[in-house]
This record gives C-alpha cells, sequence and structure tokens, in this order.
C-alpha cells in the first residue's frame, strides 16, 4: 500500500531558520547512497543563559516549567496533573574509536545516569513546577513510563516492570513486578524503550531499537528488536505488531486508536539520506530496515530479501535525515483541531547541523494535510562552531493544547503555551 507522504527538506542555518519544500507525492527526494561521505559530527552543548529560551510562534509562550534535572528523557502526565518524568543517560562508547570518542565528550556524555522517575507539581498552576519528589530510584536507564489499572508501567532498557500507584502518591516502596524482558543496549545506544497504552488500556505497545545500523551483526541479534511489540496486560502475552522500524521511540494513539511512531533510520549512507519518519503503524506491517528505505534496496543489502519490496510499508510523514526524529505526540485540544508534533534531537551524522526542533503537522482525518511546520525553534546558539543550547528529545500534548518538551541536555522541561 502507498499512502500520501509530505516531505521535509529542512537546512538549519545559524539562528536555526527551517526552509521547507512543497508538498508531494511519492518518496521524498533524497541523494544516491554515498553522494556524501559519512561524518561524525556531535553538537557542543553549553546550555541556556539565564532568561533565555526556546522560540515558539506568535500567539504561543515558553514556560520553563522544570529545570535542575538529570538527563530528563520521556514525560508522562497523571489524571491529577502531576508530571512524571524518567530520567536517564546512554552508556559511553568505552570502545569507540578517538574520533567518536570526542564526539561523546562534546556531547557532555558522560556515562553517568540518574536511573529514577521525578514527580513535578505545579500546586498554584501558573505552569512552573513548584514542588518535586523522587518516586523511583535505582532503575536501568528508565525511558517510557504509561498508567492502568491502578499500576505504573515503566521500561527500563532490560525490561518492562510495574508498580502498584495511585495519582497524588509521591513515592513508591513496593517492589517492582515484571511484565517482559527486554533486549538491552544497542546500536548507538539505542537503548530507549518507550510505552504506549491503547485506548481501552488493554494493551502496552513497547518500542525497541535494533541492535546495529543495518544488521551488520547478523540479523539473529534483532530478535524483538527493531519493532514494536504489543502486550496484553491481562495475561501478560506478547506478539511482534510490526516490524522493520529501525529505531522507534516516540509513540502515540489517535482517537480511533491508530498506532503512530517517530522512527531514526539508518547511518553512514552521506548527509541527505535516508530521511527519518513519522507514520501510522498497522498490525503486522514491515517497513523496510535493514533490507529497503523509502521503497529502495539498500546496497548493504542488495541480494537479500528483494521480494519484502512487495509489502513494505512507506510512511507518511519524512522528518529530515539525520535529524534524530525522537518524540511524537499527536495533540488534543478541546476545539478537534489535530496536530502532530515531532521533537527532533538533532544530527551528528550530518556535516551540518539538522533538526534540533520541535516541527508542527497539520492533520485531518487521521492523514497529514499539510508539510511539517517549525514551532519550537532556537536550540542552535552557533551553526558555525557547532554549538547548542540544548536538545528536545520528547514532547507531550495536554488537552488546554499547551505542549510538553523535553530538553535532555539542558536538563529542563518547556511548557509551550497559549499567550495570555
Amino acid at each position: 500500500m502507498r499512502i500520501r507522504l509530505i516531505a521535509l527538506a529542512a537546512i538549519v542555518t545559524s539562528g536555526a531558520a527551517i526552509a521547507q519544500t512543497q508538498v508531494q507525492l511519492g518518496v521524498p527526494d533524497q541523494d544516491k547512497p554515498y553522494a556524501t561521505p559519512a561524518v561524525i559530527n556531535h553538537p557542543v552543548v553549553i546550555g541556556w543563559p539565564e532568561g533565555k529560551t526556546p522560540r515558539a510562534p506568535r500567539g504561543w509562550d515558553v514556560v520553563k516549567f522544570a529545570g535542575d534535572l538529570e538527563n530528563p528523557r520521556q514525560l508522562l502526565e497523571l489524571p491529577n496533573g502531576d508530571v512524571l518524568v524518567s530520567e536517564a543517560r546512554q552508556k559511553p562508547k568505552l570502545d569507540a574509536d578517538p574520533e567518536t570518542a570526542r564526539g561523546f565528550a562534546r556531547s557532555n556524555v558522560t556515562g553517568y545516569s540518574a536511573n529514577r522517575i521525578t514527580l513535578l507539581r505545579d500546586t498554584d498552576k501558573d505552569g512552573v513546577a513548584d514542588q518535586t519528589f523522587v518516586v523511583l530510584e535505582n532503575l536501568n536507564q528508565p525511558f517510557g513510563m504509561a498508567l492502568a489499572g491502578g499500576r505504573l508501567y515503566v521500561a527500563n532498557t532490560d525490561a518492562v516492570v510495574s508498580y502498584p500507584f495511585t495519582p497524588g502518591q509521591t513515592r513508591i516502596t513496593a517492589a517492582p513486578r515484571k511484565l517482559i524482558a527486554l533486549p538491552a543496549g544497542g546500536y548507538n545506544n539505542h537503548w530507549t524503550r518507550n510505552l504506549q497504552l491503547s485506548p481501552d488500556q488493554r494493551t502496552l505497545f513497547v518500542s525497541v531499537g535494533s541492535a546495529s545500523n543495518v544488521g551488520e551483526y547478523g540479523m539473529e541479534e534483532e530478535e524483538r528488536r527493531a519493532a514494536i511489540l504489543a502486550v496484553d496486560l491481562t495475561t501478560g502475552r506478547e506478539r511482534i505488531y510490526a516490524s522493520g522500524l529501525r529505531n522507534p521511540v516516540g509513540m502515540d494513539v489517535a482517537a480511533d486508536g491508530t498506532l503512530w511512531t517517530a522512527v531514526n533510520e539508518r547511518d553512514d549512507f552521506g548527509d541527505n539520506i535516508s530521511p527519518d519518519y513519522v507514520t501510522s503503524v498497522q498490525e503486522g506491517g514491515f517497513y523496510g530496515w535493514p533490507y529497503s528505505y523509502w521503497g529502495k534496496q539498500d546496497p548493504r543489502h542488495a541480494n537479500t530479501k528483494r521480494e519484502l519490496l512487495e509489502t513494505t510499508l512507506l510512511p507518511d510523514i519524512a522528518a529530515g535525515p539525520h535529524a534524530a526524529a525522537l518524540g511524537f505526540a499527536l495533540s488534543r485540544p478541546e476545539d478537534g483541531k489535530q496536530f502532530g508534533y515531532i521533537a527532533r534531537h538533532g544530527s551528528w551524522n550530518r556535516a551540518d547541523l539538522a533538526g534540533y526542533d520541535v516541527l508542527y503537522v497539520p492533520m485531518a482525518n487521521g492523514k497529514p494535510t499539510a508539510n511539517p511546520q517549525p514551532f519550537l525553534t532556537g536550540f542552535i546558539a552557533d551553526e558555525r562552531e557547532g554549538t547548542v543550547y540544548g536538545r528536545p528529545v520528547s514532547v507531550r500534548t495536554r488537552t488546554d493544547g499547551s505542549v510538553f518538551v523535553v530538553d535532555d541536555n539542558a536538563n529542563t522541561v518547556w511548557l509551550v503555551r497559549r499567550a495570555r
């Protein structure tokens, strides 16, 4: 099945201006493989100067909801308005080549991980959290969270566990109950495991990234990886919901029950290939990795599984090559208008910086209707120097139309809301 696609060619310049191409049908334009050399170009994170924030469109305000966290990654708003945030960090590549090791140092990655869940509470509802509680600690690189049936589910890198929990509670002391074990770690630290509930709260979707770039360690290493798993919360039974998704991270479910995810595409192909993407997810669907990308055979798998091209599904939205589209959320405003928000953590495998922003995509009837557009920018401090203030890693929406943006490298959660 071919799906109408929206192409995004994002050119990030000094000041983080973004230019888009026109809407097109079919596969987005992209270079041929190896048209440019693969590069390692990690940014230098310098933090936000006092009083400076990301930039939002006219009519929106940006508020620092919480700071002084330790690599916040994913957020869950509870029914009582409390906000849970997972704090974890990728492990350094101890066996990395010197250039890659320098890149990790430039990115302020030291290997220390808070490994905890923190609760943020805004008691006076002014958009700034004024109380902070450590709910859980001594976890193993936690990322995704979900609340269902009186239990808080947490996705560590090696397992999904749950705890009895009631909104309003500020500390969990009960022992965890393991739901499923997960394959840990992965290529370029594909350690994140995200969670998303189905609308009826009976199924828990679990995203698991690949153990490699393009299967170079053998596909036997990719069992239950590069996939989204579905777990029945009543029986604990697990199945592979969709596969061929190299590194699915951000997830959300539309009102009609359709699952959506943001996926990081392959590296070491050149600057402008292959675009990350956001897509609706079909049960049983295969999305190409590692054999193909956007309907084209990967030359590194030139004579492997070519027959899969006939049944490979194409994504819905291109999000730019190497832009690290990690976060995705659908809006839930009261007026019924629909938007998708894409948090792009930013490139490392590209000569020029790309990403480092949040985009929005107008949608109607569950389909994109226009190009992705800039929503939250200003994360790049100086492109020539390769410096950035922070990096948006995930996004969550609220029923009033406001948007939480988690900035992991700046240890901050931003709240983007309509101007008052």
